[in-house]
C-alpha cells in the first residue's frame, strides 16, 4: 500500500495504480477534471502512464459549468 495526499487528505491505495485508475477509484472517470501532481499540472495524456508513489500530492479540481 502507498499513502498519497488527495486534496489534502491522506489516502491509502495500491502502489501500482495509475492516475486514471485513481480517478476510477474516486468515481471521477469521465468527469472534466484538472489534476495537480506534486505542484505541477498533469496533462490528461499522462494519466495512463503516471503511477502513484509514496508521498505524492494530488489536487483534483472538478470543472463545473455555469453562467
Amino acid at each position: 500500500m502507498t499513502t498519497v495526499l488527495v486534496n489534502g487528505e491522506p489516502t491509502e491505495l495500491a502502489t501500482s495504480l495509475t492516475v486514471r485508475q485513481l480517478l476510477e477509484r474516486l468515481e471521477l472517470q469521465g468527469r472534466r477534471v484538472a489534476i495537480e501532481h506534486n505542484g505541477d499540472i498533469l496533462p490528461r495524456s499522462r494519466y495512463d502512464d503516471t503511477r502513484l508513489a509514496e508521498g505524492d500530492r494530488f489536487e483534483i479540481i472538478i470543472a463545473v459549468g455555469g453562467g
